[in-house]
């Protein structure tokens, strides 16, 4: 098969002081490398490993980590699309993203895609990014929340299916492309900008981590409840 993209960098992290609150750690400040770096199943968000790469460190496993979100995938090109937008340079690594992707719109891809990225690794699309506070303060931009929702180009985290490693310059090859049309970018609309599209989530079907399918269901019954009918 040929492939969809390629992996422009990976990139791991070392725990350092939140830029947003000194008392906690965090390892969202991620730098690229150029080895070989293996990827397996991190386990439970508060119990488990946290990031899915070896060698990449996780500050708040409460948020952060476990296996629907052991691995950060962001395009290059949405990298550079805010780069042109903040007017200084995003280099990879920037949104604490642990693959750089290009030449692949990670945001179009569909919750329950798969990606098989060089010989053995395979990775499963589960949702988007949300910003939150270390994020904003690690990018450091007045008004950055607002201007990444708006967007609605947030990356995408994805469980890994089947362990292997990941390096730089390996392929990314889409394997499976589920039927319904719930993409990455139209989860992060419904999550943050248009909660009336939380019930369509539901279309993905088993292919939504518990959480969404909780939240989506949770608002079909508020919606029920509204409805004299």
């Amino acid at each position: 098969m040929s492939p969809n993209g390629i992996v422009a960098s990976v990139n791991l992290g070392r725990l350092q002081r939140n830029p947003a609150d000194a008392r906690i750690w965090t390892g969202i400040d991620k730098q690229p490398t150029t080895d070989a770096v293996e990827v397996r199943s991190p386990g439970p968000q508060d119990t488990g490993e946290g990031s899915g790469l070896v060698g990449d460190e996780i500050g708040n496993h409460d948020v952060h980590g476990g296996d629907d979100q052991a691995v950060y995938a962001v395009a290059r090109e949405d990298l550079d699309h805010f780069a042109a937008v903040l007017g200084r340079p995003l280099p990879p690594g920037s949104f604490g993203e642990n693959l750089t992707i290009e030449g692949y719109d990670v945001n179009d891809a569909r919750v329950g895609e798969r990606w098989r990225i060089g010989d053995t690794l395979e990775l499963q699309v589960t949702d988007p990014r949300i910003p939150c506070n270390t994020f904003r303060a690690h990018i450091a931009e007045q008004g950055w929340l607002r201007t990444f929702t708006l967007a609605a180009r947030p990356g995408t985290y994805l469980r890994v299916i089947a362990p292997g490693t990941v390096r730089a310059g390996d392929p990314l090859v889409v394997t499976h492309r589920p039927e319904h049309d719930i993409t990455v970018a139209t989860v992060f609309r419904a999550l943050t900008t248009d909660r009336d599209l939380l019930p369509s989530l539901l279309d993905a079907g088993e292919d939504l981590t518990d959480e969404l399918r909780e939240t989506a269901e949770s608002r079909v019954v508020l919606e029920l409840d509204r409805d004299p009918d």
